[in-house]
């Protein structure tokens, strides 16, 4: 489903255009669709649907439209794209994700332009931003006073874009693809002075000065005869400058826009206070300043050696790989051309991503720009990685900075394109399920190669990408043999060739079955291969079928299992419950109920026989047939198991959180039943505490469904909202659908400290995300649940993220009010750490007001709560509120004083953000030079950050 506004406004589906009817209900949907998840009063859309006085019955033809226009959409299944027309008293909201809407899209692909690092890369994004556009902005609706403007506006914004296109054309030397752009639309605008003087530039730099200096004259008079006017500046500037010969550079690129707002860096406490999500408040100018504008296209850094690391993220390759010689050259041939997508099929175990790692491995002077691996998992028990973040981990191999990968998956996946556009780069998709999914991970350089390994025969991908199949088969005998050899040595296998031969048909050719066959023999040097023959067959016969299409596989692993000492056994069957990816020693205890010692012992005793894989040090992982082989062994200690893996997840972050935020007050009380385990990780450092929070985020989510599924709600939001300080660092990233879990399972267990816990985080990530009026819906039931609970310090911060809200829209006499209540809650606990906090944000609003000794007064009585060493970067934002206090008092000496100490502590702590807001106040009253350089510095690097 996709709505679109940029040509005649409709509703397209995968059956066709939604049958809209008339202009007005066209207009109705074009209005709610401009604010989009935002009430519209009956009001606004009355002005949207009639020019003149609206008739009497107006109320009933709005209703009737918004009636019929909901019916067409729920016959369209909306709502399984997240699409709802609701009525709310006598408004309307359409909610609907910001991916469905093409102007929204548009936005988003001119941020993404104005932010690359070349103008090559600008051009190919701001192509692919013109291209959602079908005709005249909301075509085919009756345009009243407001649809007029936004109409205009989003014209404006598209000539603007054209412009911009232009200008990075120029850039790159194509001037005569600039002036025929513009040709066409000075056409279509001949007043515009911009457009004009943009094709007058680009005409004389493609070698046509003589059009340009006619293109001057017919735009003057022009100009003279239809509005009376001479032409502006622009046009005048660019006509002297042709003159002179010298028409300005012509690698200008195009201009930057202003980075959107940045959180403060974890740790500095702009955002968290230090403590759990009971202290994100959040949100506030403190607690989000914006960033500088950035260079648009800025060079990437060069590594120590001087040349730029090539990228890969290909896995080691893979050992005892035997034969397949037909296929390696298959591949090769397939690899030849332009933008070739090769396909490597086969059943499960056959071999597949090992033949494409090898192949990868054997080239790599094939791809100089590197290579990019993911996988898929498309057939996996522990379900596919969201397309977000296979995205997200190839943006930041390729150097885009945390804070520039976007949100949404055809935002990121344009920017890929648009980054390996011209770049000879590998990309392996292993496991990959379906052609969509394969699609948006494509590349868009044509020197790139695309290596899809997949169960299934993707035909799709076969006829939308030309994808060239590669189809594997099992392994022939002789093959089987040599893997075979390879393990055990050609001595054993040349003495019983028979039994060799004999074993590689049991194990069905399947390299999983025969690697796992070869490592119990090579154990064993006095078994005989015909002996482990007879009982493999043996077994084929009474062995239960695993839920996979192959039974050699079956025998091969029940027959190790069977060899393997108690302890490895019991930790199998227990790896097998695990309902995340990923295992390391404390988590393997926890489904044990053992300790880490006798967890990792195992671990190795299982690698050795081939069932689990190390994919880093101290990192595990089992294969897909392996686990479902393993959950057999024991089924009926899987809710054991669960429980104490989900009790090892909120042991763990509770440490993760506490090393990374200290001080605060702990997120919630355990659980009655928390069974704790033998043995949490401790963390050396922050650093380390998030690095382990953002690499298990994936596994914590799949856990925490895991307990809401099982039933255990007490858990699963536990296992979620331990999680802030990642959401703090990283708030724009995703975060909502965790945080909606969240709320079903504190829903679930009827409890109303955990409801209002999680509704203060989901409330102010929703804040950030720009989500204002859902923000605000939330955070009005959170302080109330707070207070049934008994939990003032929970309802003292929901009442500073709320506060935060109101003040955003509008409501400022409200949002000091619940800021001033938070403040009286926290001191009436004692906690100086949440009343900092809450301290900073009054502070802050009332310098809104147009209050400032009470702003100073405030942000005074804050700072005499620290310092504490966590609260370095809150420090220097109430040190530049009194900065600002005092300047706003006239007491000019004591405010530079003041704002230049906030600006030293920020650059002292690496706080750039706070250094450049700081010193901007600086420079708004002063000229000094030291201000500007210090200023220029922290915006510099800000830039090498990002």
């Amino acid at each position: 489903m996709e709505f679109r506004l940029l040509g005649t406004v409709s509703v397209e589906t995968l059956t066709g255009p939604l049958p809209l009817g008339p202009a007005k209900r066209r207009s109705l949907l074009a209005a709610l669709l401009l604010s989009a998840n935002t009430p519209v009063s009956l009001g606004r859309l009355t002005e949207c649907l009639w020019d003149d006085e609206p008739p009497s019955q107006a109320r009933g033809v709005i209703q009737g439209h918004v009636s019929r226009l909901r019916a067409l959409l729920a016959g369209a299944d909306a709502e399984a794209y997240g699409v709802e027309l609701a009525t709310l008293g006598d408004a309307y909201v359409l909610r609907a994700p910001e991916t469905l809407l093409d102007s929204q899209r548009f936005e988003e692909l001119l941020m993404l332009a104005r932010e690359q690092r070349g103008p090559a890369d600008a051009v190919l994004m701001f192509k692919e931003a013109l291209s959602l556009w079908q005709g005249p902005a909301l075509s085919g609706a009756f345009a009243g006073p407001p649809l007029r403007v936004a109409a205009h506006s989003l014209e404006e914004s598209r000539l603007a874009t054209v412009e911009q296109l232009s200008r990075a054309y120029g850039a790159l030397g194509e001037h005569h693809r600039a002036a025929a752009l513009l040709t066409a639309e000075t056409a279509a605008h001949p007043l515009r002075e911009s457009l004009a003087a943009e094709l007058m530039l680009a005409l004389f730099r493609a070698g046509r000065q003589s059009e340009a200096l006619d293109r001057f004259h017919r735009t003057r008079r022009l100009l003279a005869d239809e509005l009376g006017i001479d032409p502006g500046h622009e046009l005048a500037d660019a006509y002297a400058l042709i003159l002179r010969g010298a028409p300005g550079p012509t690698d200008a690129p195009p201009k930057s826009a202003e980075a959107s707002a940045a959180a403060v860096p974890p740790g500095s406490g702009g955002l968290s206070g230090g403590g759990g999500p009971s202290h994100v408040a959040g949100g506030g100018t403190d607690a989000a300043a914006p960033a500088p504008p950035r260079p648009p296209f800025p060079a990437a850094p060069p590594s120590p050696a001087g040349e730029p690391h090539p990228v890969d993220l290909l896995p080691r390759t893979p050992r005892g790989f035997h034969g397949r010689a037909a296929e390696l050259a298959a591949l090769s041939r397939s690899a030849a051309g332009e933008a070739p997508v090769c396909l490597v099929t086969g059943p499960a175990g056959v071999g597949k991503t090992a033949l494409a790692l090898q192949w990868a491995h054997r080239n790599p002077a094939l791809f100089p720009d590197g290579r990019l691996f993911a996988d898929l998992r498309g057939f996996s028990a522990a379900g596919e990685p969201a397309l977000i973040d296979v995205l997200r981990e190839f943006l930041l191999a390729l150097g885009v900075s945390p804070r520039r990968v976007p949100e949404s998956v055809p935002a990121a996946a344009a920017l890929f394109r648009s980054l390996t556009a011209r770049r000879r780069l590998l990309v392996v998709l292993d496991n990959a399920r379906d052609s969509a999914t394969v699609r948006t991970l494509l590349p868009g350089g044509a020197d790139c190669v695309t290596l899809v390994t997949s169960r299934h025969r993707l035909e799709g991908l076969i006829a939308s990408d030309a994808a060239r199949p590669v189809p594997l088969d099992t392994l022939e005998t002789d093959d089987g043999t040599a893997l075979l050899a390879g393990v055990l040595g050609e001595e054993r296998v040349l003495a019983e060739p028979v039994a060799a031969r004999r074993l590689s048909e049991l194990c069905g050719g399947l390299p999983l079955a025969l690697r796992v066959t070869a490592a119990r023999l090579a154990g064993r040097p006095h078994w005989t291969l015909a002996a482990l023959a007879g009982e493999l067959a043996d077994e084929r016969g009474r062995l239960a079928y695993l839920d996979v299409d192959d039974t050699g596989v079956a025998a091969a692993l029940r027959l190790t299992v069977q060899q393997l000492p108690p302890g490895a056994v019991h930790q199998l069957a227990r790896l097998g419950h695990h309902p995340g990816g990923h295992y390391d020693p404390y988590a393997a205890a926890a489904l044990a109920g053992t300790d880490p010692v006798t967890a990792r012992a195992a671990l190795e005793q299982l690698a050795a026989a081939h069932l689990v894989t190390e994919t880093a040090p101290g990192r595990w992982v089992l294969h897909d047939l392996v686990r479902l082989y393993a959950r057999s062994l024991d089924p009926a200690s899987a809710r054991e198991a669960l429980i104490g893996v989900l009790d090892h997840c909120i042991a763990t972050a509770l440490a993760a959180a506490d090393t990374a935020e200290p001080g605060g007050e702990p997120c919630f009380v355990l659980p009655e039943d928390f069974r704790r385990p033998s043995a949490v990780q401790d963390f050396a450092d922050r650093a380390e505490a998030m690095r382990w929070l953002a690499t298990e985020r994936e596994d914590l989510a799949l856990t925490a469904l895991a307990a809401r599924e099982a039933g255990l709600d007490d858990r699963a939001w536990r296992i979620i909202l331990l999680q802030w300080p990642q959401m703090v660092w990283r708030v724009r990233d995703s975060w909502s659908p965790l945080l909606e879990l969240a709320l079903e399972s504190a829903r679930a267990e009827k409890d109303a400290y955990a409801e209002s816990r999680v509704l203060t985080l989901l409330g102010w990530v929703l804040t950030e995300e720009g989500r204002t009026a859902e923000a605000a819906a939330l955070l009005e039931r959170s302080p109330v649940l707070a207070r049934e609970a008994g939990d003032p310090l929970g309802e003292a911060t929901a009442l500073v993220n709320l506060a935060v809200v109101q003040a955003e829209l509008g409501e400022l006499p409200t949002a000091l009010e619940n800021c001033a209540r938070a403040v009286e809650l926290t001191r009436g606990e004692g906690d100086r750490h949440t009343e900092m906090l809450t301290l900073q944000h009054l502070a802050r609003m009332h310098l809104t007001a147009h209050r400032p000794q009470e702003a100073l007064d405030c942000a005074r009585t804050a700072l005499d709560l620290g310092p504490e060493h966590e609260e370095a970067a809150r420090r220097s934002l109430l040190l530049a509120v009194c900065g600002e206090a005092q300047l706003a008092l006239g007491d000019e000496e004591d405010g530079v004083r003041l704002l230049d100490r906030a600006a030293q502590e920020a650059e002292r702590d690496g706080y750039d953000e706070g250094a450049v807001r700081a010193l901007e106040a600086l420079l708004r009253v002063s000229s000094r030079t030291e201000f500007r350089r210090r200023h220029d510095e922290a915006l510099r690097r800000l830039a090498e950050e990002s």
